[in-house]
């Protein structure tokens, strides 16, 4: 299992815009049709990494606890379909109905959204303030595959709620760590 860390973009930096099909409505959809109205949470992630895996209750659980907040969650996939057939855009409907998403899951295959976001690894979280400026980056809490610690999602957690309450955000950010995003070529 590769171990790739998060490039860490820098805090305030603007979410970039996207137009990316939604697998779950096989529509296409801008960021503003899905940003949360006190901030939204842009996961890159994919249907067969084992860290993915690791997480995606905790990543659902959140989600459904934090969108009746006013948080937004979008997740999206960037990776080469053609050599990882397993993350084409309908068994990533598959993968969000049979994990409980409730939140759109996005296909990305230009790779560019991932490229303007410098996603490096699955799971790899950022999130965004009102404004859409980046306020966290990083892991979802310090559980891996294997390492025995429990899946709480406590360091996004505590950013978001930090964010809902309008309180600083400890800038000392931890990077994920997963599996390298597929690029193509």
């Amino acid at each position: 299992m590769a171990r790739t860390l998060s490039n860490m973009l820098p805090l305030g930096t603007t979410a970039p815009d996207f137009n990316l099909l939604n697998t779950r409505t096989e529509e296409y959809v801008h960021l503003n049709e899905l940003k949360g109205d006190k901030g939204t949470v842009i996961a890159f992630i994919c249907n067969h990494c084992p860290f993915v895996k690791h997480v995606n209750l905790e990543i659902a659980q959140m989600a459904k606890d934090y969108q009746a907040k006013g948080i937004g969650f979008i997740a999206i996939s960037s990776n080469d379909v053609q050599n990882y057939p397993q993350d084409a855009p309908d068994l990533m409907k598959r993968t969000a109905t049979e994990e409980g998403y409730t939140f759109p899951y996005l296909y990305d295959e230009t790779q560019e959204v991932g490229k303007n976001y410098d996603a490096a690894c699955t799971p790899d979280f950022y999130l965004f303030d009102t404004d859409l400026k980046l306020v966290y980056r990083g892991q979802l809490d310090d559980s891996r595959p294997g390492n025995g610690i429990p899946v709480t999602g406590k360091d996004l957690r505590k950013a978001l709620d930090a964010l809902l309450k309008n309180e600083k955000i400890d800038e000392n950010q931890k990077p994920s760590i997963g599996c390298n995003i597929k690029w193509k070529g």
